[in-house]
């Protein structure tokens, strides 16, 4: 009796963690997705602005060396700002993942 109650509770947390895996998984790959589809805009919005301001300055190097500074910039702003918010952010996301209770778990914790 003790025996098989030991393995339904590790077939239990088996199942549980199978379960935030796959959660956590697919919400990289969409993750995934959606960094792809972000960077292909932002190639193109970049390759616009640096044709425009090349029209504006009159020379491509100028041009696309503005839109170059500009990405440097933000390089840098993100550099320094990561450890504040987007470290925290991503931390907390996968935390939540694991530890965010279902309808599952909230059950078999009022049993106890």
């Amino acid at each position: 009796m003790f025996q098989q109650y030991i393995r339904n509770r590790l077939l239990l947390l088996k199942l549980l963690a199978t379960e935030k895996t796959a959660r956590l998984a697919s919400l990289l790959v969409i993750f995934l997705v959606l960094m792809m589809l972000a960077f292909l805009i932002l190639l193109f919005i970049s390759m616009m602005a640096g044709y425009y301001f090349a029209e504006v300055t009159g020379s491509l190097f100028y041009g696309f060396g503005i839109v170059a500074l500009i990405y440097v910039l933000l390089f840098i702003i993100v550099f320094l700002l990561r450890k504040k918010y987007i470290d925290p952010f991503i931390t907390n996301t996968i935390v939540r993942v694991f530890f965010d209770k279902t309808a599952d778990d909230e059950h078999t914790e009022g049993s106890k």
